[in-house]
């Protein structure tokens, strides 16, 4: 992740590994989690990774206290959550010292793709420490029923990944973010402008949780590869205004490039999200915005951008390795961490309600 500092700034992160593995406990709706759930709820695992924990919590939002490090050695830990979403990125602390974080996280069923291909996943929530050395002094874990959320409604690129090494730019957006503020990843592989409004366990079902003032992002084109420019232009006039009816705020996000070049070193336009009838699907996304007057963050120009700038060899470092081959398309834990960093940045630069969140300060104490 270095390499990609220059390019993000001050919201570059450390990138880690990713396995769930459930342990057993029993909580009530709106009834804290004592701080002994660590004994009661946590298992260490046979693997160098260390503690996982679960909960058997309803679904809705919980606040999730840690404190990070051990009084005995130094350490390196951070934090995942359900379908291996990363929402702290590895904190070092000294022997003898411990660091508290606080995050806010979003639990449901399915616990990966909301149409269920990875299947339910574990019910609850699971929690799995990473880094070097991870260290587990204390963890409490809060219902936060009405907490705000950030809703993704998009397709593989984005998508909660339970059973591969790939991963979404929206399983990593979290940790970008402090308390208060639950990334919803509805995001689902495969799924277009049509799949959303026709499958019933997409849009139909997300809709109801849309609460006022929540934000939806909107990234879909990937596979709307057949679809006609009005088509295209009507599905998401019928997105935008399914968001609105329940009193939130839809922004369009242009899709990331694939990793596809011409002899020069650019993008081609395949690469760039041009469909098979020649329909630029990016830049219909910037009219529709423009003429709807709703935010637009243009992660197609800032991926164009970033792989050009690193160039055909350097950038295969973001994509994923399937045992099909490598991927032109999905992300390994680097590239959507770098990803998610593109659109965490856009959030700020467009002034979203969710900007406040990001890299909210987090109170260190020092025993």
């Amino acid at each position: 992740m270095k390499r990609f500092s220059r390019l993000l700034g001050a919201l570059t992160v450390t990138t880690v590994a990713a396995v769930t593995v459930p342990g057993t406990a029993v909580a009530t709706a709106g009834a804290p989690l004592l701080s002994d759930q660590i004994r009661r709820n946590c298992t260490q695992s046979t693997e160098s990774t260390g503690l996982t924990c679960s909960f058997d919590v309803p679904p809705g939002a919980y606040d999730v206290r840690v404190t990070l490090g051990s009084r005995t050695a130094a350490a390196n830990t951070g934090l995942e959550v359900e379908a291996n979403r990363t929402v702290l990125a590895p904190v070092t602390t000294r022997a003898g010292h411990t660091a508290a974080r606080s995050v806010t996280v979003d639990v449901r069923t399915p616990e990966s793709m909301p149409d269920g291909q990875e299947g339910d996943g574990t019910a609850g929530l699971q929690l799995k420490l990473t880094g070097s050395a991870p260290a587990l002094t204390d963890l409490r874990v809060t219902p936060r029923p009405h907490a705000p959320r950030l809703f993704v409604v998009s397709d593989s690129t984005a998508s909660d990944w339970l059973n591969t090494v790939q991963r979404g730019w929206a399983q990593e957006l979290p940790q970008y973010f402090g308390p208060g503020l639950a990334v919803a990843n509805w995001a689902a592989a495969g799924s277009s402008t049509v799949s959303w409004l026709q499958n019933p366990a997409l849009f139909e079902a997300l809709k109801p949780r849309i609460h006022r003032g929540d934000t939806v992002l909107i990234q879909l084109a990937h596979n709307d590869k057949t679809t006609a420019e009005d088509t295209y232009r009507a599905n998401l006039l019928s997105l935008l205004d399914g968001v609105r009816s329940r009193g939130g705020r839809p922004v369009l996000v242009t899709p990331p490039v694939r990793h596809l070049y011409d002899a020069n070193g650019k993008i081609t336009d395949t690469g760039r999200i041009v469909n098979s009838l020649g329909v630029d699907l990016p830049a219909v996304m910037r009219d529709v915005a423009q003429q709807q007057d709703v935010p637009l963050l243009d992660l197609t120009a800032d991926s164009t951008a970033l792989m050009e700038q690193l160039g055909p060899d350097a950038s295969w470092q973001l994509y994923a390795e399937l045992p099909a081959g490598r991927s032109q398309t999905h992300f390994n834990t680097s590239g959507a961490t770098t990803v998610a960093g593109l659109v965490a940045r856009e959030i700020a630069r467009a002034h979203l309600p969710a900007a406040r969140s990001l890299n909210a300060p987090q109170k260190t104490d020092e025993r």
